[in-house]
């Protein structure tokens, strides 16, 4: 942008926020004067909280999963509040150029080793003391809407179809994958990485299709079209057994590849060969962002979750819910209204925050702990099926619009930048107990000035979020992919440790 364009946008905002009685950018601090109950006040307000059900409210179905964020593969089968998950990887590992050869071109493959899937892992969620198995099956190449699905950024509701089992299960140990293993004949070693061997017939198949003079009419490793259709339309990954999701980083350290072994002599003249040497070579995710030619790979995260062995509450709309039982994406959410905002005077406005507090009855876990954060955003009154971002409090460093009534103006903060040290919503603790809680000062202050809307608002652990009467795209959160679950209280709850509340600081307008 240029240097006018940024002057005159300053000036924008400069009038902007010169039309309120109130300046709200400079009320709301966190250095808040006593409550003296003379100049200088305090009130908590009741929140009526409803339970909203599995995947309503959140996208689901849509939510998608950007590139460099770690996706994730793991079986749960119970984690002792919300029931379990499965969470499978389609992808594929290819070569880094065609017509693709093993090796130098020079070499001379005397004997194929193995072929190992290897899988960059990043860290889990759940009970890594349990092992986990894993196993590799086929994508079929029949399956043509796989192909090249990476420009289309699958949401994690596709599940393309599963083909043959390419590996038998392979135990694996999550908290062990931190240790420095060993592999190869020449004693090569590697740390957070799951590895899992071909089957033969999968390695025998993959060397017989190598670009080769003696071979060439049988080779599927000319172009990427015949590598598909011919050879490999991409791998599932699937855990069939554990009690934990692992979080897999697909290209930025490497980690993640197709390892080919082998044994080769390498030409050195017509007559001239150098001794045998024992070797491997690679292939890899091919993002699009590394500037190869070789076309994207494929790629979908399917993330389901199981049937709960204990019912949600029933949405009470009229009096909430006393417990409120928050799931990340793909989960659950609440839907809040504070009745007594219809009626709240004029008043300068120090602080108003949310409160959420974790029910401590049992159902809390060291192995599945609670999400890091926690979203607020505001009910569309125009459109009752949509929402959109609460006014100013996302960040107040930077001007936006939520009603978009101007497409000058960003309807999410510059940057998709959330400011969490003064929006809150991050993980806190009182001794054992979880608890959030959420700034709303600057959205309540113009409220309450302007005598604006009191919208009803949603809360949930997101991970990604958009704003589907604005456009396609997905706000990424502060939680990874269907991590973390807590129970908190609803504004009604009979415990006062547990109930969800608005405290609000002020003092009497003059």
């Amino acid at each position: 942008m240029h240097k006018r364009a940024y002057l005159l946008f300053g000036l924008i905002i400069i009038l902007i926020a010169s039309c309120t009685k109130l300046d709200t950018t400079d009320i709301g601090g966190d250095l808040l004067p006593e409550v003296d109950n003379i100049n200088t006040f305090a009130d908590t307000l009741e929140i009526i909280a409803s339970q909203g059900d599995n995947c309503l409210g959140v996208d689901y179905d849509s939510t998608k999963m950007s590139l460099s964020e770690n996706h994730v593969i793991g079986h749960i089968s119970d984690d002792g509040l919300m029931g379990g998950t499965d969470a499978e990887l389609f992808l594929q590992l290819k070569p880094n150029f065609y017509p693709y050869f093993i090796g130098l071109s020079r070499d001379t493959i005397l004997k194929s080793d193995s072929v190992v899937l290897c899988l960059s892992y990043k860290g889990s969620w759940g009970d890594t003391s349990t092992p986990m198995t894993f196993q590799v099956f086929e994508v079929p190449n029949t399956q043509h809407g796989f192909w090249d699905s990476i420009t289309q950024y699958n949401p994690i509701s596709y599940h393309p179809a599963i083909g043959n089992p390419l590996s038998n299960p392979t135990t694996v140990y999550l908290n062990q994958l931190g240790y420095y293993k060993k592999y190869g004949i020449k004693g090569d070693s590697i740390n957070n990485q799951i590895r899992i061997k071909l089957n033969d017939s999968f390695r025998d198949l993959l060397f017989s299709r190598d670009t080769s003079s003696t071979n060439y009419t049988n080779n599927a490793f000319l172009n990427d079209s015949l590598f598909r259709a011919k050879f490999n339309n991409g791998f599932v990954i699937k855990a069939t057994s554990g009690n934990a999701l692992s979080y897999i980083d697909l290209y930025q350290d490497g980690k993640t590849r197709l390892e080919l072994h082998y044994s080769k002599k390498n030409k050195i003249s017509d007559t001239s060969y150098s001794a045998i040497d024992t070797t491997f070579s690679f292939w890899f995710f091919k993002s699009g962002l590394d500037g190869s030619t070789v076309r994207n790979s494929s790629l979908s995260n399917y993330i389901k979750r199981q049937i709960r062995p204990r019912p949600l509450p029933v949405t009470d709309t009229v009096n909430g819910n006393e417990e409120i039982w928050l799931q990340t994406t793909p989960g659950t959410f609440a839907t809040l209204k504070i009745p007594k905002l219809d009626t709240i005077s004029n008043r300068i406005i120090h602080r108003a925050e949310i409160e959420i507090q974790e029910i401590t009855d049992g159902t809390q876990s060291t192995l599945f702990t609670p999400p890091g954060f926690m979203y607020l955003d505001l009910v569309d009154s125009l459109n009752p099926l949509k929402y959109k971002p609460i006014y100013r409090d996302l960040n107040p460093n930077t001007f936006y619009d939520p009603d978009y009534k101007n497409t000058l103006y960003p309807y999410f903060p510059t940057g998709n930048r959330v400011d969490y040290s003064y929006f809150g919503g991050y993980q806190r603790k009182r001794g054992t107990q979880t608890y959030y809680t959420i700034n709303i000062t600057r959205y309540l202050q113009q409220m309450v000035t302007n005598k604006g809307n009191n919208y009803k608002m949603r809360l949930f652990p997101a991970h990604s979020f958009r704003y589907s009467q604005y456009s396609t795209f997905f706000f990424q959160y502060g939680n990874s992919l269907a991590e973390g679950r807590i129970k908190v209280g609803g504004g009604n709850n009979p415990n006062p440790n547990y109930r969800m509340r608005l405290r609000i600081v002020y003092s009497k307008s003059k």
